[in-house]
C-alpha cells in the first residue's frame, strides 16, 4: 500500500517566466514527476496524491499562470496552450533533473500534450488524464460556439453562472453534491483557502483560458513521432461525460489504448489513495 511520506519536506519556490511569475512546490526524492492541474485549479489539487508518491519521485506541482499565486504581469491577455506549455518547459529546465514524468489533468493534460509535441526530450512519460481536446471531436464547431457563450455568460452574469453552464455542458453536474467542479468549501482553513482561490481563478479561466483551450488541436503527427511514452487516461466513473469522450478520441488518434484510473474527472482528489496506487503501478 502506498502511504503518505512522513516528515517529507516540501519547498515552495517561484520562477520568473515571460510576463508571469510561477509558484511551484517540490518534495520527495528520485526522478521528477511534474503535476499539472487543470482549469481554475492550482497545485493544491494534488494534495491528496503528492505525499503518496514522494518516496519514489521528486514531486513538483505548480500553479499555472493566471491563477492567484502565479499572476500574469502586465495587462490581461489570453493564455494559450502554447504559452502554458512553454511555462512547463521552462520549469523543467529550471529543475534540471533530466527527463521527467508528467501527469496532467483536464486542461493540464492539454498543456502536457503540447509540451511533448514541442519538447519531447524533456518528457519520459506523459499521463494525459481526461484532456478536453474538443477540436478532435466531430461536433468541434458546437464546442467552439459554446466556449464563446461561456465567455459572454461570465461577463454578463459572473463566474457562478458560467461554472454551472460549464459543468452542465461537460456532463459534470450530476448530483447536487458533485465534486467534479473543483475544491469544495470545508471547515479546514487550508481547504477554505483552496476553495477561495478556485473561485477567484474562475474569472481568468472564463475570460482568458477557455476559448484558447477550446480551439487547440494537438499535433498528432508530432506526438506519434515523439519517443515519449504516451498514456491517455480517463476515470472509471467518467463514462459518458465529455472529457471521457475526448480522451477516447485522442487515444484512438494516437493509436494507444485508453487507460482507466479510479474515480471521475477529479479522481486524484476524491479517491487519492486508489488513484495513487493505480498511478504507481502504471509508472
Amino acid at each position: 500500500m502506498i502511504s503518505p511520506a512522513s516528515g517529507a519536506a516540501v519547498r515552495v519556490a517561484h520562477l520568473e517566466v515571460p510576463d508571469a511569475r510561477l509558484r511551484y512546490e517540490v518534495g520527495g526524492a528520485g526522478p521528477v514527476l511534474l503535476l499539472i492541474p487543470g482549469a481554475a485549479a492550482d497545485a493544491a489539487a494534488f494534495t491528496g496524491i503528492a505525499p503518496r508518491l514522494r518516496d519514489r519521485f521528486t514531486v513538483v506541482a505548480y500553479d499555472p499562470r493566471g491563477t492567484c499565486r502565479s499572476p500574469q504581469l502586465g495587462p490581461p491577455r489570453d493564455i494559450t496552450v502554447q504559452v502554458q506549455a512553454d511555462d512547463a518547459h521552462r520549469l523543467l529546465t529550471e529543475l534540471g533533473h533530466g527527463q521527467a514524468t508528467v501527469l496532467g489533468s483536464s486542461a493540464g493534460a492539454v498543456t502536457g500534450l503540447e509540451l511533448v509535441a514541442r519538447h519531447p526530450e524533456q518528457v519520459r512519460c506523459l499521463i494525459a488524464h481526461e484532456p478536453p481536446v474538443m477540436q478532435l471531436l466531430p461536433d468541434a464547431a458546437q464546442h467552439r460556439a459554446g466556449a464563446a457563450e461561456l465567455q459572454a455568460l461570465h461577463r454578463d452574469e459572473g463566474g457562478g453562472a458560467a461554472l454551472a453552464r460549464f459543468l452542465a455542458d461537460n456532463g459534470l453536474d450530476a448530483g447536487a453534491n458533485s465534486s467534479t467542479a473543483g475544491p469544495q468549501a470545508t471547515a479546514d482553513p487550508e481547504g477554505e483557502a483552496t476553495h477561495a482561490r478556485f473561485l477567484n481563478n474562475l474569472d481568468v479561466f472564463f475570460a482568458h483560458v477557455i476559448e484558447p483551450l477550446n480551439r487547440y488541436r494537438p499535433d498528432i503527427s508530432a506526438l506519434r513521432r515523439a519517443s515519449t511514452r504516451l498514456v491517455v487516461a480517463a476515470g472509471t466513473e467518467s463514462i459518458g461525460q465529455l472529457p471521457y469522450r475526448a480522451a477516447l478520441v485522442l487515444a484512438d488518434a494516437l493509436m494507444v489504448p485508453l487507460t482507466e484510473l479510479p474515480g471521475d474527472h477529479r479522481g486524484f482528489v476524491n479517491q487519492p489513495e486508489p488513484f495513487a496506487r493505480a498511478l504507481d503501478r502504471l509508472l
